[in-house]
């Protein structure tokens, strides 16, 4: 009996991990992410500086409702949906509460974290765990 329970746990444990790997990128988005540091800054743009501001930069995603917060500016909220998904990269329309829409491309890396690229630079963003 107990020669059978080795394959029965190794299936208990990866259930879960297995079950992560469906979520929609939508699903994945859901939640606070918090700036932690930048990649790809221009040479005209100090690194300490963007860091500084990447770390004050959060994304929180709440079904279709999202608040952009970026340091020395109010919050912002508005609507988003997905424009387009190619594997791991995504682009994202936002509507603004004011008027207008903006679009984005994110992508999620392997480590779990969130590529927010930003023309010149690339926003890396981890979930925030509150």
């Amino acid at each position: 009996m107990r020669k059978h329970l080795g394959p029965i746990v190794i299936a208990l444990v990866a259930l879960p991990v297995l079950a992560g790997c469906d979520k929609s990128p939508r699903d994945r988005l859901q939640g606070k992410w918090r700036g932690v540091s930048v990649d790809r800054v221009a040479a005209s743009q100090q690194q300490l500086k963007a860091d500084g501001w990447v770390k004050g930069t959060s994304l929180e995603f709440s079904g279709n409702k999202v608040t952009v917060a970026i340091p020395a500016e109010s919050p912002r909220t508005g609507t988003w949906k997905i424009a387009k998904v190619e594997g791991e990269k995504v682009t994202l329309s936002f509507k603004r509460t004011e008027g207008g829409e903006d679009s984005s491309e994110f992508r999620f890396s392997p480590d779990g974290k969130l590529v927010w690229s930003l023309g010149g630079a690339d926003v890396v963003l981890t979930k925030a765990i509150d």
